[in-house]
């Protein structure tokens, strides 16, 4: 019988003879969801015998990754800002530099946050759960992704404070909020194929290219800056995430929107992530 050890190398060697970049960590977290065990956990089983059920679930989760399905999506969930949520082929997969958005927007008081395009629902769950007194409101134009939004939440355990439903941005919002943040789609669609597999292959279409591309892949934060005033309270301020050549072309577009206290945040890699702006009032 194969050991933990064994499945390893073996997990190595298939993922490096598909071209999978990080193949020993992506062999190591496959093994622990086979496994059915958390990471810190595993080299102390290496040595062990591996049942015929926890291989097949290796060999299935490498046959996966060979053909470039994320990992996340094989084990089910992502680590974001400290908790886990579900996810699926369904929405984007919660990316490390997104954590920017959370903290810049945890340096502002709020009491109501809208999320457009809330996917995972990553962004504005971790907001609430840091923020005991806020209430929030995610839209998403994908009845499948707010299905998985609203599983977050439950795990989350500010259910009780979020309301999620289907809208095409602003369309089906009543309000006014005093932050509103999102990661809309911002990849040109003349972009798609230099994108990595992961991405192009397995990550929802519509979470990545606007509607109504024009090339450049702005035309969501232009509709979001255009409506956004009228849903903001007094002062209240405007976050999104932007692609990493994007952020100047943004800041005129909360400019031209009537923003003050327009600024870009970094990320930890030193890449402009986030355009923020303050309502005018």
């Amino acid at each position: 019988m194969s050991t933990g050890a064994d499945l390893l190398a073996e997990g190595v060697a298939r993922l490096r003879a598909a071209g999978i970049e990080g193949a020993v960590r992506d062999a190591r977290w496959l093994l622990t969801h086979a496994l059915g065990v958390g990471a810190e956990r595993l080299t102390l089983l290496l040595p062990d015998p591996v049942s015929d059920t926890a291989r097949a679930r290796f060999d299935a989760a490498i046959d996966a990754r060979c053909r470039h399905q994320p990992v996340a999506q094989i084990i089910g969930w992502r680590d974001f800002w400290g908790r886990r949520f579900r996810v699926t082929p369904d929405v984007l997969d919660p990316r490390p530099e997104t954590e920017t958005l959370i903290e810049a927007a945890l340096q502002r008081r709020f009491e109501r946050v809208l999320d457009l395009g809330t996917g995972t629902g990553a962004i504005l769950l971790s907001l609430l759960a840091e923020c005991q007194d806020a209430q929030g409101v995610g839209v998403d134009i994908s009845p499948a992704a707010l299905r998985v939004a609203a599983q977050n939440a439950a795990a989350t355990g500010v259910a009780d404070r979020v309301s999620l439903f289907r809208s095409d941005w602003f369309a089906g919002v009543a309000g006014q909020f005093d932050l509103i943040v999102s990661n809309p789609p911002y990849i040109a669609a003349s972009e798609l194929d230099a994108l990595s597999p992961e991405l192009r292959l397995w990550e929802p279409r519509q979470a990545l290219v606007p509607q109504d591309d024009d090339g450049s892949g702005l035309a969501a934060y232009r509709h979001i800056c255009a409506h956004a005033p009228q849903y903001l309270t007094p002062d209240g301020w405007l976050m999104v995430e932007v692609g990493t050549t994007q952020a100047g072309d943004v800041t005129a577009l909360f400019g031209r929107s009537g923003f003050r206290n327009i600024a870009s945040v970094a990320d930890l890699s030193g890449r402009d992530r986030v355009v923020l702006g303050q309502s005018g009032g």
